[in-house]
């Protein structure tokens, strides 16, 4: 049987997950990933999800879904429930980021976050020009962004630091989250997302 495409971003996520584990998906949408995963490496796991208009449809796909607000945390969760926890294109969008990839690693063993880059080139050249960047990954007016806490490749990988968290795998993709060897050489610069796998140290 033939599987319905999905998201390349998606398609990587899925590519660092292995079968059969437990999944928590912050920030699911609709439920895809967890439906995809479900499907093709029979995980097991629970969405996280604010929006009202997903909520029936994580439902009506057969996805375990509870609505929580991320900036309360993950307090329901014991520690080491997880095998992975996932934040796709949702982590500048939270109030405490810091604390939310705190949180991932004590519910689960391993995190893999997605953000859309803002130290793309041209993010810079917007700034450069005196204004706030409107890209492809960036697509919102300054008044009118769910955006808090927008980051850089370099600056992602700092908070890590100091948080006391391994990178284990890093990708820099364009906005169609294609890569490339320029991209390889230069993500910070070039990269439109970023996609980051990472533990304990």
């Amino acid at each position: 049987m033939t599987q319905t495409p999905i998201r390349p971003d998606f398609a990587i996520i899925a590519d660092w997950i292995r079968p059969q584990s437990r999944v928590l998906d912050l920030g699911c949408g609709d439920g895809t990933l967890l439906g995809h995963l479900a499907n093709t490496k029979q995980v097991s796991g629970y969405g996280i999800e604010i929006d009202d208009h997903h909520i029936p449809e994580c439902i009506r796909a057969g996805i375990n879904v509870i609505q929580m607000n991320l900036d309360e945390g993950l307090s329901e969760f014991d520690d080491d429930s997880f095998d992975y926890i996932v934040l796709s294109l949702t982590l500048q969008a939270v109030r405490y980021p810091d604390r939310l990839l705190s949180e991932m690693l004590r519910v689960g063993t391993t995190g893999i976050v997605t953000f859309p880059n803002f130290g793309h080139w041209r993010a810079r050249f917007d700034l450069l020009r005196g204004h706030m960047p409107v890209t492809r990954s960036l697509p919102h007016k300054w008044y009118d962004t769910p955006n808090l806490h927008l980051c850089t490749l370099q600056d992602f990988e700092g908070l890590c630091e100091t948080l006391d968290i391994h990178i284990e795998a890093r990708r820099a993709v364009d906005h169609v989250h294609q890569s490339s060897l320029g991209l390889r050489l230069l993500p910070n610069l070039l990269g439109e997302i970023a996609l980051y796998r990472f533990g304990r140290t």
